[in-house]
């Protein structure tokens, strides 16, 4: 009697991902519209404007100097504790690695690499426009301000624009962007924005950044997200050759090699060809008529009568004793030439 075994929680689950597909055809690349390209345009005006704002300290400036003479982590003390845990949302390395392992996932599912170059570009985005931002402005940060109302610019500081809140806008963002569905994509861009506000409002809270920095720092993220479509092709690039890459070296370690493609010869006209072959063919009886055979001896050809004799004339056979007793008598099988004489 056949009994079947019953299929655990676990069993069920992995039959159920067997069960889905491994690239889901309704995912599509982003593209750089005109939507886009707008958006993109505007929001470097912004960038720019808020940097003009900042270097001339204008109205900016001094609203950033209200807030941290507000000291908002002493107004509200009871949520300071949890805002310090809440702002590790914006830190690069765990974020990074909370992102990249749920992208990793995708990858394997998906059989693609793209999810993870992605994440891989936005971020080397964000290290070189953020980091040189940072450097290039050098502004000092609300704990290590010198002047009263001045813009702290050009002291050394890498406090402008707010890397925290910069991070927190690509990393949670990039989910967003790979998103399969719209759906999904509208919530995922919801969610990235409450969590990236969330955390820029929380360095203005604790007084590690101004309120500029922070408003920056939303701006060069999404600059970030805009300017992703423009990389796809390099990023679909690099996928074919690190797949490429790993072929290679799966067939080395198998000790197979790819068969070599087939070049294509042109084949010369059929006339060509029997022209080459008579004349290979006359060449190849000339040179062998010209050429005496090997077992032929040099010189011109003479008669047989002509030729002399190997062995000496005459019987091979050794003299018989009775030859040599009488030698009047003849050998056997030799005719006289002396005719008889006949009586009458």
């Amino acid at each position: 009697m056949r009994t079947e075994r019953n299929l655990t929680r676990l069993d069920r689950v992995f039959a159920r991902l067997d069960r889905e597909p491994e690239r889901p055809a309704h995912i599509d690349v982003p593209k750089m519209s005109r939507h886009r390209v707008a958006l993109f345009s505007a929001t470097l005006g912004f960038y720019l404007a808020i940097v003009w704002l900042v270097v001339v300290t204008s109205w900016l400036v001094r609203l950033d100097w209200q807030v941290m003479f507000f000291r908002p982590y002493q107004q509200w003390p009871e949520i300071h504790a949890f805002l310090d845990y809440y702002v590790v949302l914006g830190q690069r390395g765990p974020t990074a690695v909370m992102v990249a392992a749920w992208l990793g996932w995708r990858s394997w599912r998906q059989h693609t690499l793209r999810p993870l170059l992605t994440l891989g570009v936005s971020l080397l985005l964000l290290n070189l426009t953020v980091g040189a931002a940072k450097i290039g402005m050098g502004r000092l940060g609300p704990h290590y301000a010198t002047t009263i109302g001045s813009n702290e610019m050009g002291l050394g500081g890498d406090i402008f624009p707010s890397g925290h809140t910069a991070n927190a806008v690509v990393t949670w963002g990039i989910l967003a962007y790979l998103a399969s569905t719209p759906r999904a994509r509208r919530w995922l861009s919801a969610l990235s924005a409450v969590v990236s506000l969330g955390v820029g409002l929380t360095t203005v809270y604790l007084g590690t950044h101004w309120l500029s920095d922070v408003v920056l720092g939303w701006a060069a993220g999404l600059l970030i997200l805009l300017a992703l479509p423009w990389c796809e092709p390099l990023i679909a690039r690099a996928e074919a050759r690190i797949l490429d890459l790993r072929d290679r070296l799966r067939d080395r370690a198998r000790g197979t090699f790819p068969a070599p493609v087939p070049v294509a010869v042109p084949f010369p006209p059929l006339g060509a060809v029997q022209d080459e072959t008579t004349a290979a063919r006359e060449s190849l009886t000339a040179a062998r008529s010209a050429r005496s055979p090997v077992y032929l001896a040099p010189g011109p050809h003479t008669s047989r009568s002509e030729r002399s004799p190997v062995t000496p004339v005459g019987s091979r056979r050794p003299p018989h004793p009775d030859r040599l007793a009488h030698p009047d008598r003849l050998p056997r099988g030799t005719a006289s030439t002396a005719r008889p004489l006949t009586g009458g």
